[in-house]
């Protein structure tokens, strides 16, 4: 009877514990939620926008029409740690590890070659590079961090490496590159809420400045 007593109370208290931490953690992430939407709108300023919400507090993709400079769209997808869940938390900060922003620009320009700087380490799983055989590769240093070179032309990785360079926090960018094919740039970095309006627009520069002159589109 003891036992099963105490097991009762270890019940109660984890079941009081999860509530709490449901409420905590869902407020923090709708917090969250709300200012990296109000933050990155102001700076993209689209002329028309959708957003689609991806189930739970767990974060939103959202589609900006541009159509100014050299930015046709602007998309980006928000993931966020699972606050809410006081059993999954701890399992997710080993296998995401941090919040993710994945961020496409698809510029006017025609982006002509290829090009990514990968950090050393990230991926568990390697993302999947179609030309990868045909792009020459070398480990470069960032800011104190190793990242993975693949190119068809070095100097289109320097660009790329000037960009993190200047990011707020340099070491929360996790992958960048320049897709022809697609004629996409992408971003994937871990945001901060007091740098992410600064980040966004270091991004949107490089693709109004960087993107529609040499190197990269021509």
């Amino acid at each position: 009877m003891e036992f099963s007593s105490t097991w009762i109370l270890v019940i109660m208290v984890l079941a009081a514990l999860t509530t709490i931490q449901f409420y905590k953690g869902r407020k923090l992430n709708l917090q969250l939620m709300y200012h990296y939407l109000k933050s990155i709108e102001e700076v993209v300023k689209p002329e028309d926008k959708e957003y689609v919400w991806l189930g739970g507090y767990i974060g939103f993709r959202a589609t900006y029409k541009v159509n100014r400079e050299n930015i046709r769209k602007f998309e980006y997808t928000l993931t966020l740690l699972p606050r809410h869940s006081l059993l999954y938390f701890p399992i997710a900060l080993i296998t995401s590890r941090h919040d993710k922003l994945y961020v496409v620009v698809k510029p006017f320009a025609q982006i002509k070659r290829e090009a990514h700087l990968i950090q050393k380490g990230y991926y568990r799983m390697r993302p999947d590079i179609e030309n990868e055989p045909l792009l020459q590769k070398e480990v470069i240093e960032i800011a104190g961090k190793k990242y993975e070179a693949l190119y068809e032309k070095r100097r289109d990785i320097e660009g790329l490496r000037a960009l993190i360079e200047g990011m707020s926090k340099p070491h929360n960018v996790k992958h960048i590159s320049l897709t022809p094919k697609t004629n996409v740039f992408y971003v994937l970095m871990k945001p901060e809420p007091d740098t992410i309006g600064e980040d966004v627009e270091k991004i949107l520069r490089f693709a109004n400045e960087k993107i529609r002159e040499s190197p990269f589109s021509s």
